[in-house]
């Protein structure tokens, strides 16, 4: 049944068999147009990931000397990490600040970004040309404990260790582990606070590991804040992400979704869409301290001065006053058009970093240019991260509550809780 809740705990190693077997029958309808157009991509896309592991990392990315980084890391490492800003923002809010306007949805979030990093990060495999040395920093094979990606890789795992802990009691009710999840429960505060503490820093690392290459980015874009502009950037483009996800997930999986949760949406998009407003605000002035400070001004009269301009106009500022006016008026399909124009302006931003305002002066015949073997895996990356986040929503509470034993078992736990504190 589409609405089933968890069943009863698995008590021995056939139960745990047969309930994983039966989970794994598909859900939904199957020819669907995403499904239609996704399909075909992902499995070309798993073929051309074992041919590159294989036979190498040359045999499927475009020749470009002089370009180190290309689209899986400017798409896929950077921009997913800045989209999977929402789930550190939102779980900061509901758990420090104790906010519950936004509890309905801190489950979609945390899990969504769990598989961003799981997925996004990920594709830094992809990108080693000795993938199999990716271990590295972990075993401790020539420790670079003075290099920002090593602080990025540690950063990684752990923040993914966290999240996956956060989501962990989601897992414990579907299989029905009613000791297990209120274990899992009682890590939740301190993996939030871990987990907000290593995003702080790794957002801001990814920003740290371009600024090394001065000489070859465009000065409207080189500052040495960058590593501020990609955490506060993050802010809003995390948010943003929670905001479309939201829009296409209450449609996909509405099914599941209770009468307070639909009450309540709209007001928590409102929320989101006024922190926007602010963090993009603060985001902008950082800009234009930028720019005053490094006298760059006069190259916005050039062709790059204008792809700059579109960025922090077109795809900031304008998202911004929409996420305004929609606060403002209530509007809803306002806000929505925000988050798409503010997400677009996280992609253009991160990839100017890496290849398109890198390097500007390099001519076009011999800029870095994707081949479509890179677009085509970098796809398989996204698609694969919306399977198995659909997957996951179909069999455990996310949107929907959680089984009636879960929601007893909070209620003791806080019960508790309350009579310690008095």
């Amino acid at each position: 049944m589409r609405g089933k809740q968890a069943s009863p705990e698995k008590r021995t190693l056939k139960d745990f068999i047969t309930f994983i077997i039966a989970e794994l029958k598909p859900r939904g309808k199957i020819f669907t147009p995403f499904n239609i157009i996704s399909a075909p991509i992902l499995a070309l896309g798993i073929i051309l990931i074992i041919y590159r592991l294989i036979y190498g990392l040359g045999t499927v990315v475009a020749e470009a000397p002089g370009f180190p980084w290309g689209i899986w890391i400017g798409f896929n490492v950077m921009v997913g990490v800045a989209f999977a800003g929402g789930a550190y923002v939102l779980t900061f809010v509901v758990y420090i600040l104790r906010s519950e306007k936004y509890h309905p949805i801190i489950r979609a979030t945390i899990l969504n970004g769990f598989l961003a990093y799981v997925f996004y990060a990920g594709a830094i495999l992809l990108d080693l040309g000795r993938w199999w040395n990716i271990v590295n920093p972990l075993i401790g094979n020539k420790f670079g404990v003075n290099s920002v990606l090593f602080l990025v890789a540690w950063h990684f795992l752990l923040y993914m260790i966290a999240e996956f802990l956060e989501f962990s009691p989601a897992f414990a009710e579907w299989l029905g582990l009613k000791r297990i999840r209120k274990i899992l429960r009682s890590f939740t505060l301190a993996a939030v606070i871990f987990g907000i503490t290593l995003s702080t820093l790794h957002q801001s690392g990814l920003g740290a590991l371009v600024m090394m290459a001065r000489p070859n980015i465009h000065p409207l874009w080189y500052t040495e804040f960058i590593p501020v502009l990609f955490f506060v950037s993050g802010i809003f483009g995390g948010i943003s992400m929670v905001i479309f996800e939201g829009t296409i997930s209450t449609r996909v999986f509405g099914y599941q979704l209770t009468t307070d949760f639909r009450r309540s949406y709209d007001d928590i998009v409102l929320g989101l869409a006024k922190t926007c407003a602010a963090v993009m605000f603060v985001y902008l002035f950082l800009k234009a301290l930028v720019l005053i400070h490094g006298a760059h001004a006069s190259l916005l009269a050039t062709p790059m001065g204008y792809w700059y301009l579109t960025e922090v106009v077109g795809l900031t500022l304008i998202p911004c006053i929409l996420y305004l006016r929609g606060f403002r008026d209530r509007n809803i399909k306002v806000i929505r058009i925000a988050a798409i124009l503010a997400m677009a302006g996280i992609i253009i931003n991160r990839c100017n970093y890496v290849f398109i305002a890198y390097k500007w002066f390099v001519p076009l015949s011999e800029r870095y240019i994707p081949s479509w073997q890179e677009v085509v895996m970098a796809l398989t990356i996204v698609f694969g991260h919306i399977w198995v986040f659909r997957w996951i929503v179909h069999r455990m509470a996310v949107y929907r509550k959680p089984p009636a034993w879960a929601v007893e078992q909070d209620r003791r736990e806080e019960k508790k809780t309350l009579e310690v504190t008095l």
